[in-house]
C-alpha cells in the first residue's frame, strides 16, 4: 500500500476534466485508488466520487493505491496532480 498527500494545484481543482482525467490514469492499474478529502473516501475510478469531493484549488487530499502496479499508478497520479493537471 502507498499512500500520499498533495495540494490540488489548479486553478479550477478537481473540476469535471481534471477528474476525467484522473480516472482515466486510474483505470489504467489493476490497483485499487481511493481519495480522502476530510474524512470522506471514494473510488479514485470513479468521476462522480471525485466530484463528489468538491475539491478546489489549495484543498488538501490523499491518494492511497494498493495492489501489483501500486508503484507505477502512485508515479502517474502524482505526476498528474503535480503537473496541475495540465492546466497550469
Amino acid at each position: 500500500m502507498q499512500n500520499k498527500s498533495f495540494t490540488i494545484r489548479n486553478r479550477l481543482g478537481l473540476h469535471a476534466r481534471a477528474a476525467a482525467q484522473l480516472v482515466q490514469a486510474a483505470n489504467k492499474f489493476d490497483s485499487e485508488i481511493a481519495l480522502v478529502k476530510d474524512d470522506v473516501e471514494v473510488n479514485g475510478k470513479s468521476i462522480m466520487g471525485i466530484l463528489l469531493l468538491a475539491a478546489p484549488q489549495g484543498t488538501d487530499i490523499s491518494v492511497t493505491v494498493t495492489g501489483a502496479d501500486e508503484e507505477q499508478a502512485m508515479k502517474i497520479i502524482t505526476e498528474l496532480i503535480e503537473d496541475g493537471f495540465g492546466e497550469d
